[in-house]
């Protein structure tokens, strides 16, 4: 039988650390919570990797991936969704070998290549999407394009 999480508050940010099994406290004393919210998929630890253009690395290095759906009730009201990506397979090695489409609620990015917007892998890639939830829950859904989509890090903030 599925469970009903209450509604999140307004008041606070919503921080999700994608492939991880424990919460972490970044560099700006934000707490972000384990993996939580994916339907599908895996989850995978890269290591202590270096990644390039960020002050919290620990986000990047752990990444969930071939998921079809995020979803966590919210109450209705405006948000900054902020989705943080970073290529650390390490079998792609160029633009166009993985490429996805991700929909937070109805806004697309269509076509997503990390490697390619980034600069290269191990680079961090920030995408901010507003939002405006109505019906009690955030959507974001994953399309498979080449390889399978991936994910590092999710914040909602409350506007």
């Amino acid at each position: 039988m599925a469970t009903t999480m209450p509604a999140r508050s307004l008041a606070n940010a919503i921080r999700i650390d994608a492939g991880t099994t424990k919460p972490f406290i970044d560099a700006d004393g934000n707490t972000w919570q384990a993996d939580t919210g994916f339907s599908g998929g895996g989850m995978v630890d890269r290591g202590n990797i270096q990644i390039a253009s960020t002050r919290n690395p620990a986000i990047y290095r752990t990444e969930h991936w071939g998921m079809n759906v995020f979803s966590m009730p919210l109450r209705n009201g405006r948000y900054n969704v902020v989705l943080h990506f970073a290529e650390t397979y390490p079998e792609i090695t160029a633009a166009g070998q993985r490429v996805f489409t991700v929909k937070v609620e109805d806004q697309e990015i269509k076509d997503l290549d990390v490697f390619r917007e980034a600069g290269g892998a191990a680079k961090a890639l920030v995408k901010t999407v507003p939002v405006t939830i109505s019906d009690g829950k955030l959507d974001i859904t994953f399309t498979f394009g080449e390889q399978n989509p991936e994910i590092n890090g999710i914040e909602i903030i409350p506007q």
